[in-house]
């Protein structure tokens, strides 16, 4: 049951235009557009892809574990399907499982994406794999459960409007394209607390700068990772 809903979950996303734009199109763009034009001055040695790649990695797993997920579970909730699908012989945790699991396969496609159009623009990673992965995983995590309390307790109409402004502030204000030290020091120490300042940092210090494991990120993450998915669980409202 687990594997059907999650193929059906990742069947679903696939086929909406709006989302592929969201959790496809938007990164690689972005990734084109700023390793090619001097827009943004970045930090550190190497390209300027170099800086970039992590940031966008980042993106694309807020882009489908928030943004995506928020949306189109705050509708499906509006609509009566998660009520219905709760009303079945699915269980719910099975159907929660299922969209972490649509998450995480789109994420895969994703982040294979990303990194196949950046290594053809020049871009020389670095760093413990394993490091990548964790930062990875409690990233997901991080999102999904935001994602999951936003759709679970506001209206969709809300969601929709809360989930872009959200995106479009992060992507802006966390890291991702410009650099955290382009802030005042006051600013700059409250964004270094959001989970994709972390996540983009955490990337950023192993495949830029090949550290080790980066804790205080992957502590930050986790940190997150536990708040929003127990909020989640506490005030999701099916109906």
């Amino acid at each position: 049951m687990l594997l059907a809903q999650t193929a059906f979950e990742t069947k679903m996303l696939l086929r909406n235009g709006e989302q592929l734009l969201l959790t496809v199109v938007i990164p690689t763009v972005l990734l084109v557009l700023f390793s090619a034009v001097d827009v943004v001055t970045v930090e550190g040695p190497g390209k300027r892809v170099d800086f970039l790649a992590p940031g966008l990695l980042a993106l694309a797993v807020m882009s489908t574990a928030f943004t995506g997920q928020a949306i189109a579970t705050g509708f499906e909730r509006r609509y009566g399907v998660l009520k219905r699908l709760g009303a079945s012989p699915l269980p719910r945790w099975t159907l929660l499982t299922a969209k972490t699991g649509c998450v995480l396969v789109t994420e895969i496609l994703q982040v294979a994406l990303l990194s196949v159009i950046a290594l053809a623009l020049g871009w020389s990673p670095h760093g413990n794999p394993l490091a990548v992965a964790a930062l990875l995983v409690l990233g997901t995590a991080a999102f999904s459960g935001l994602g999951l309390l936003m759709a679970g307790t506001l209206k969709a109409e809300a969601t929709l409007a809360a989930a872009n402004l959200v995106f479009i502030l992060l992507l802006l204000a966390g890291g991702v394209i410009v650099p955290l030290s382009k802030f005042p020091d006051a600013v700059r120490s409250a964004l270094e607390l959001l989970p994709i300042s972390a996540l983009s940092d955490g990337l950023r210090s192993v495949l830029q700068h090949g550290a080790g494991v980066p804790w205080s990120d992957l502590g930050i993450l986790a940190g997150w990772a536990v708040l929003g998915l127990a909020a989640a669980a506490r005030f999701f409202r099916w109906e």
